[in-house]
């Protein structure tokens, strides 16, 4: 600094005002100049030219208490010494950005950046994790998932209630520590089966989203999240929620809840026929039967089960002559087959599960509608029906290249037989372990 760093308070309040006087020299360029206000009070200016143009940038206001030799601003402004540093710091930054337009181009640059600061700020805050939740669960049912339901329930009483800060996040800045927390705060309630349930939607929701940019049949709003890592798949399930039921009904239970329903009267017996007769198809498939897809010798069901992403896979399913009885017993009428109300709306799959225990749960110990599916299956394997076949009757999907895409069988023949040898076996007599003792012939 030359001598004019020795102004004085003084010399400064002592300015004419209105007008711009310059106190000195900046380097690498410019000068630092000051101008008195009509109210007393002393502002500085950083002055510089650029081509035939030039700019009077304000620094702040003089600050007559502040410290003679202080280099920083205070809270109430700057002193002389302060005000040099500054001009000095934007004369420096225009001179080392002047190949690329200098301060204007550098402040154009800072404005850019500001505003694609704020732009992201406020898609952050429209693509919250809540958000994400929300649309997946749409996603499905587009697709016609009936698990959308499941999981919109998951999520807003695991997730969005009891953690509303961190659904309002942006879904890009969720942890996986957080979605642990999220699925140990379900464990620890004892639901870990609903734990595993949580950790599978959200990673699948993350999946999809970060899938978006790659995979055109994705919706483009998913895209909008920015997912590029997903956090949910560095979680780990609950393994010992996730063991199967190991508990099929045996051949003797089966047969009684075969008597037990068998001449049940009303809409309920004949629901509950008709899923037993067709081989224990997954109940919530059952009750979304519609009516038009009733032929005379089969039913056609969708099975939502599989891969995320992917709509419902048909499912035929052939009618034995019980079967069919018990299906007109039920009256289809309507959009949906299954119905109490003329088809507007379908029975509940909780329903049909609670007849079933209303049936025969005093019969059977610890009777589960859930466990005729794996009865009936097990009972088919007892009789020789392969596995390949009982699978195709309970739609467990199909795998292996072959039998996806070179295999066209509908195999109706094979699961009529299958459904023909379960309604023989339901019917026969209980197996006795007395032998009985030929007669002696005369």
């Amino acid at each position: 600094m030359n001598a004019m760093t020795k102004t004085t308070g003084q010399a400064l309040t002592a300015l004419t005002p209105g007008v711009f006087k310059t106190l000195e020299k900046i380097k690498p360029m410019g000068a630092l100049q000051a101008r008195k206000q009509t109210t007393g009070a002393v502002s500085f200016y950083w002055r510089y030219s650029i081509g035939t143009a030039s700019e009077r940038v304000p620094i702040g206001l003089y600050d007559s208490s502040a410290p003679p030799k202080s280099l920083e601003p205070t809270s109430r402004g700057y002193s002389f010494p302060a005000a040099v540093r500054a001009a000095e710091t934007m004369a420096m930054q225009h001179h080392q950005h002047r190949d690329e337009g200098g301060r204007p181009a550098l402040l154009a640059a800072q404005r850019e950046a500001r505003q694609v600061a704020a732009e992201a700020k406020t898609m952050a805050a429209k693509f919250t994790l809540e958000r994400l939740l929300d649309d997946y669960c749409d996603y499905l049912q587009t697709l016609g998932r009936r698990s959308h339901m499941d999981a919109r329930s998951i999520f807003k009483v695991h997730v969005k209630e009891p953690w509303p800060k961190i659904a309002a996040l942006p879904a890009k800045d969720v942890t996986s520590e957080q979605f642990a927390d999220m699925m140990r705060k379900c464990i620890e309630a004892g639901k870990g089966r609903t734990a595993n349930k949580l950790r599978a939607y959200a990673r699948s929701a993350y999946q999809v989203a970060k899938a978006a940019k790659s995979k055109p049949s994705i919706p483009v709003a998913f895209k909008s999240f920015g997912i590029v890592l997903n956090p949910v798949a560095d979680t780990s399930p609950d393994e010992s929620a996730n063991n199967p039921d190991k508990r099929p009904m045996s051949a003797n239970e089966l047969r009684t809840y075969w008597q037990a329903i068998h001449d049940l009267p009303g809409f309920k017996g004949a629901v509950l026929r008709l899923h037993l007769l067709t081989g224990g198809q997954r109940i919530e498939q059952l009750v979304n039967l519609q009516t038009s897809n009733i032929s005379a010798d089969s039913i056609l069901l969708y099975d939502g089960k599989g891969r995320p992403g992917k709509p419902p896979r048909p499912h035929t399913v052939p009618l034995t002559k019980e079967a069919a009885k018990a299906l007109m017993g039920c009256e289809p009428n309507g959009q949906f087959a299954l119905s109490t109300d003329g088809g507007a709306t379908h029975v509940a799959a909780t329903s049909l599960s609670a007849w079933a225990v209303e049936a025969a749960g005093d019969a059977i110990p610890d009777f589960q509608a859930k466990r005729i599916r794996s009865g009936v299956e097990t009972m088919l394997a007892s009789a020789g029906v392969s596995q390949d076949i009982r699978g195709r009757l309970q739609s467990h999907g199909i795998s292996g290249v072959q039998a996806r895409h070179y295999d066209g069988h509908d195999y109706l023949a094979e699961k009529r037989k299958a459904l023909t040898t379960l309604h023989k076996l339901l019917t026969q007599p209980e197996a006795s372990n007395v032998t009985p003792i030929r007669r002696k012939r005369a």
